[in-house]
């Protein structure tokens, strides 16, 4: 079994078939710049907008004050733990 995705073998691929490569003046700053682009595009943030029950908001709200965390802070952890499977749906 390939320790590599397929994304990650087809990138392969495109290396292994390229004649040539470019050679940079400094590889640290190109690493530097690479890891940038890298975190920029993994903190990448979107607006959304969610119609919760006025009920469940004020309950979270209520929690915020108690674990002096802004309540958007803590909706924003649980979507992140969804969205990496550290916590799952009780349906």
């Amino acid at each position: 079994m390939s320790k590599f995705d397929s994304y990650e073998n087809e990138l392969l691929d495109l290396v292994n078939q390229s004649e040539s490569f470019e050679q940079v003046d400094s590889l640290d700053e190109e690493i530097m710049l690479a890891k940038q682009a890298a975190e920029n595009y993994l903190n990448k943030t979107t607006n959304i907008n969610l119609n919760l029950l006025e009920s469940d908001l004020l309950k979270i709200k209520r929690k915020s004050v108690e674990l002096n965390i802004p309540y958007q802070t803590i909706l924003l952890s649980i979507i992140h733990q969804y969205a990496t499977d550290k916590i799952k749906l009780g349906l």
